[in-house]
């Protein structure tokens, strides 16, 4: 199943005595990136999240957010900073003497200071911690890969209705090739014709002339070629695993046997066709990059 490179997925949840948030975004990307913002005393979440999630998502650039509200504070101690407070109450005295404000300032002015107060936690246990996170990121994570699945069945639809028309194009150049060839035998006699009269034709010499066109305008071999890609582009559709990069590779082979057939047709009709062939492998192309 087609799974698109743009998925959210947000899950929050409370577990024994935690508020924990995973939110998970991502965009495209060559391969698998992951970065993620969590708080700064729960750093050992990072490698954890960034292997877990690794293992369900194949490419993309993924930001992850980890939000983690302790409910029971008891085991907290909020302790004075007493080095920070100190200077900061010694810039303010200096700063009222030197321009003569009034001291309005107290221990509420100065706790508000950043880092003043700090919040010192009982240790806690990293394992207990992310298997908590691991829940919470699992459901985020459902959330994520369903909305990447709904994006990736409306490409599925879209690819699969340009790969049918461009069968077609194929379909109508095949039957379009061989008679290009007996219309330029039929204007080569004509034109012969014109120029030496009711002389007897060198038959043998129209027949080579005509050869070597056909020769040069035959495409058999690249709409045989262009309806093998095709078919490993639909076998690709219905692949399970990623196969973005796989079908970037295959949409590029596409437009060059399109290339060779557009010039070697010398036919209007023929090069209608593939002009068509190539905006819808455009377009295949623009959905292609957006494919996990």
């Amino acid at each position: 199943m087609l799974k698109s490179m743009t998925g959210f997925g947000r899950a929050v949840k409370e577990i024994d005595g935690y508020v924990i948030t995973v939110e998970l975004k991502s965009v495209n990307h060559r391969y698998f990136e992951f970065s993620s913002r969590i708080p700064r005393t729960y750093g050992f979440l990072d490698d954890k999240l960034k292997s877990h999630i690794g293992s369900k998502v194949a490419r993309g650039k993924v930001d992850c957010f980890v939000g983690i509200e302790a409910l029971n504070t008891e085991d907290a101690d909020v302790v004075i900073n007493n080095t920070l407070a100190s200077a900061y109450v010694k810039a303010l005295k200096e700063l009222s003497e030197k321009y003569d404000l009034k001291e309005d300032y107290g221990a509420s002015t100065v706790s508000r200071y950043q880092d003043v107060l700090v919040v010192k936690k009982a240790e806690e246990d990293e394992g207990k911690i992310w298997s908590y996170v691991k829940i919470v990121c699992d459901e985020a994570l459902d959330r994520f890969v369903e909305m990447r699945k709904v994006e990736g069945e409306k490409m599925y639809s879209d690819i699969k209705s340009r790969a049918k028309y461009i069968i077609e194009c194929v379909s109508f150049i095949e039957e379009r090739s061989p008679d290009t060839v007996k219309e330029y035998n039929d204007k080569l006699v004509t034109r012969v014709h014109d120029l030496i009269g009711d002389i007897s034709l060198d038959e043998a010499r129209i027949i080579q002339e005509v050869a070597i066109y056909a020769d040069k305008v035959a495409v058999a071999e690249e709409t045989v070629r262009l309806r093998s890609h095709i078919d490993q582009l639909e076998v690709f559709l219905e692949a399970e695993e990623a196969i973005g990069r796989k079908m970037d590779f295959l949409i590029q082979e596409i437009n060059r046997e399109a290339n060779t057939i557009g010039s070697k047709a010398n036919d209007v009709d023929i090069a209608r066709k593939v002009v068509d062939i190539k905006s819808e492998v455009e377009k295949i192309r623009e959905q292609v990059q957006n494919i996990e």
